[in-house]
């Protein structure tokens, strides 16, 4: 697996251009470039600051070329914590070396010391190079469920109703 010195290690507030950078890669790649509103100071408050989530870098001969961004949630049916992967991006360059793999697994061993009882993410539909790469690892689509999400407005307006 390490054949070329691939190594990851966690980002710090000095990364926040660099988390924003991978951001805007997998928006690039997702077609949704248009949906990134975060700024350095988005990144350097809630990372960082809040500590509402973290993320870690793979790094080849010195130069991170892909990250992970990832936080806790809780399975209530496991009475655990859980690791959430929220993003997970390699760039173009260095995909197919394993090195999304690599992140997995360490991702992995995180979930695991800390305790956590499952981990869990989101794909796209359309995805299916990442489809067919988490089936590889053993992943099962949770495929009687559905993701629902309120923005920002309509949290807003919820809040004003009677």
């Amino acid at each position: 697996m390490n054949r070329f010195n691939l190594s990851y290690r966690y980002a710090t507030r000095e990364d926040a251009d660099k988390i924003l950078y991978f951001i805007r890669e997998l928006a690039v790649y997702e077609k949704m470039l248009d949906e990134v509103v975060a700024t350095p100071q988005d990144i350097v408050y809630w990372l960082f600051e809040k500590k509402t989530a973290e993320v870690i870098f793979a790094v080849v001969e010195g130069k991170e070329v892909g990250f992970a961004l990832f936080f806790h949630n809780f399975s209530t049916f496991v009475g655990r914590a859980g690791l959430y992967l929220e993003d997970l991006f390699v760039l173009e360059a260095y995909r197919g070396q394993g090195i999304g793999k690599y992140l997995f697994q360490q991702l992995a061993t995180i979930a695991l010391d800390r305790g956590c009882g499952r981990m869990e993410w989101c794909c796209l539909n359309w995805n299916q190079p990442s489809i067919d790469f988490y089936h590889s690892l053993g992943a099962k689509a949770m495929d009687t469920w559905t993701t629902y999400r309120l923005t920002t407005s309509e949290l807003e307006t919820l809040v004003k109703e009677d």
